[in-house]
């Protein structure tokens, strides 16, 4: 209702008759009702604040996205629910429309896009209409993206990085072994100096060599061979190969392992690399001893392998980007042994987690589907291709 009609009705309100005063105020219940109806089916939440910055009406997409009741949140403070909302209403001068996105934690944390826009100047002042969208599920879509684009552009660095070095490098490898049968026929006196710098370029050459093949390994990995097998004797068989570089380090592993487990479909040398990559990140952050703990049981539908250190731990600023390429810490590392590390373990059909604390440690969880939920996911897109196909056919 427009309002100069609601001003001229609200003026020969008293003039009119009972029945026809009834009959106005129940069209405007009625097209109260249509509009609340309207909103309310919204996806985006919409809120109404008036000249004080107060909640006038909100939606209820906009309660769940702020995680309050809908009669509670009338009348109160837009900065209780939305406290990185800068909001000027209070000063001097009319608000702006503007958009921004926002972080929020309650009820859930998640990102939302804001768009303010003021309403028209009368007798509330300089109220707004403000509309929020979840965004969060986009965000995550454009950061997978963008982690795409980063794996595709390490795919053809590690092709050129082949390409440019590789051949060179076997080249001098030939040459070094040549100069190395012909260092046997000199006398001892001058073959020692000359075999300590043939060590050496060997050395270097064994390094070049070694970054070409880290490169190669996550950005072309070898494809998954799965087979059904019991995943404690791939973790007994881990800490065995790790023994020597363990105690080197002066660390206690103890491995703490479910029985009953079922047999999971596993690339048994892909997943071994796994937890060698796991435990060497735990043995490099444990730099005066500590004790690493690697586990499994059994939650719901998926088998959960835990590589636990009582090491450094990680920064909470920096606990987000360590699966992304050139992030490690470690002195002379590439910062690719976690990013292959998840990719082997999506493969698999599982996901992994990372929990921290700086000066406690770290606990690496890597979880795989049993058998039955791992036939579920694969059935369930065949399942809903044959459903449509279906309704072609009957239609």
């Amino acid at each position: 209702m427009k309002p100069k009609f609601r001003e001229r009705l609200l003026g020969k309100l008293k003039l009119l008759d009972t029945e026809r005063v009834q009959g106005y105020f129940s069209q405007l219940a009625s097209e109260s009702g249509f509009l609340d109806t309207v909103f309310n089916s919204l996806h985006d939440g919409v809120i109404v604040i008036n000249a004080d910055g107060r909640i006038a009406y909100l939606n209820r997409a906009a309660t769940e996205l702020l995680g309050v009741p809908q009669d509670a949140a009338l009348g109160l403070s837009l900065g209780r629910y939305l406290p990185d909302l800068n909001w000027s209403s209070n000063s001097g001068s009319r608000p702006r429309a503007f958009s921004r996105e926002m972080a929020v934690s309650y009820p859930r944390p998640r990102y939302l896009h804001l768009h303010a826009v003021p309403l028209a100047a009368g007798a509330d002042g300089r109220g707004a209409v403000l509309i929020l969208r979840d965004v969060t599920e986009s965000r995550r879509e454009t950061a997978e993206a963008i982690s795409a684009e980063r794996n595709e552009a390490l795919t053809l660095l590690a092709a050129s990085v082949a390409h440019e070095i590789g051949n060179p490098l076997n080249s001098l490898h030939i040459h070094l072994q040549l100069l190395e049968r012909e260092l046997r026929g000199l006398p001892e006196e001058k073959r020692a100096p000359l075999r300590e710098s043939l060590q050496v370029a060997k050395t270097e050459v064994a390094r070049l060599d070694g970054i070409v093949s880290r490169f190669l390994r996550a950005a072309r990995p070898l494809p998954v061979r799965l087979e059904l097998e019991p995943i404690n004797p791939v973790v007994e068989e881990t800490l065995r190969f790790m023994g020597a570089e363990i105690e080197a380090a002066s660390v206690t592993a103890e491995a703490s392992l479910a029985h009953g487990l079922p047999r999971l479909w596993l690339d048994h040398d892909q997943m071994k690399q796994v937890l060698i990559n796991l435990i060497k990140n735990a043995l490099q952050a444990m730099t005066a001893g500590g004790k690493l703990t690697v586990g499994t049981e059994r939650i719901e539908d998926s088998v959960v392998i835990s590589v636990c250190d009582t090491g450094q731990g990680i920064a909470s600023d920096e606990i987000g980007r360590i699966f992304e390429p050139y992030q490690g810490r470690r002195a002379g590392g590439m910062g690719l042994g976690l990013m292959i590390v998840r990719r082997i373990v999506q493969q698999h059909g599982g996901a992994i987690e990372v929990d921290s604390l700086v000066g406690r440690g770290t606990v690496f969880r890597i979880r795989l589907p049993t058998p039955e939920k791992r036939m579920r996911l694969l059935e369930a897109p065949a399942t809903a291709a044959a459903r449509q196909l279906a309704i072609a056919e009957a239609s």
